[in-house]
Formats: structure tokens, C-alpha cells, sequence
């Protein structure tokens, strides 16, 4: 599926449908602000996300009809990715323990 990588965005959003037909099924619900300041309520669950035969497991955002299906931050780190702004490019993530 094709994402908009959004370093902004914590959590990354895939269409509720989506979710549902892998068998993914939420387990809470939270409230999240918006850009613009306003708030909505969405379902969340676990998913395992995959790139270039890279896997992490990261919480999922069930999105609604208007919602863009975005890669957020916390699944690019279980991914060992990071958003390279300037070139717009997903580059290794530096891996410090401790």
C-alpha cells in the first residue's frame, strides 16, 4: 500500500478497512488534535508494517473515509528508518543503546 511518510505524524493511519480484512482489530480508542486545532476520536490496534523486507510491529490508527493513510514516525523507528526532509528519502536510522 502507498503511504505519505509524514514526519510530523506520530502514528501512522491505514483505512479501517483496510485493517479490518488483515484481521487487525482495535484495541482502544483515542482523541487526537489536528493540524488546524480540532479534535477527532479514532481506533487503534497493532499492525506489522514491512519495507524492503524490513519489519516492525508499531500501533495503528484505523482511518476513517477522509483520513490519508500516512507512515508516521514511531513505525519508521520500529522499521530502523528515518524521513530525510531535504531529500525526502528514507535513510537507515543510527541505532544507539543506552
Amino acid at each position: 500500500m502507498r503511504f505519505l511518510v509524514d514526519s510530523g505524524a506520530v502514528y501512522s493511519v491505514v483505512p479501517a478497512t483496510t485493517l479490518k480484512r488483515l484481521g487487525i482489530r482495535p484495541h482502544r480508542s483515542r482523541t487526537f488534535i489536528l493540524a488546524d486545532g480540532s479534535e477527532i476520536t479514532r481506533q487503534i490496534g497493532d499492525a506489522i508494517f514491512v519495507i524492503n523486507g524490513e519489519r516492525g510491529a508499531s500501533p495503528v490508527i484505523f482511518g476513517e473515509a477522509d483520513d490519508t493513510a500516512l507512515l508516521g514516525t514511531v513505525s519508521l523507528e520500529s522499521l530502523g528508518l528515518i524521513l530525510d526532509p531535504m531529500k525526502r528519502v528514507l535513510r537507515p536510522l543510527p541505532m544507539v543503546l543506552g
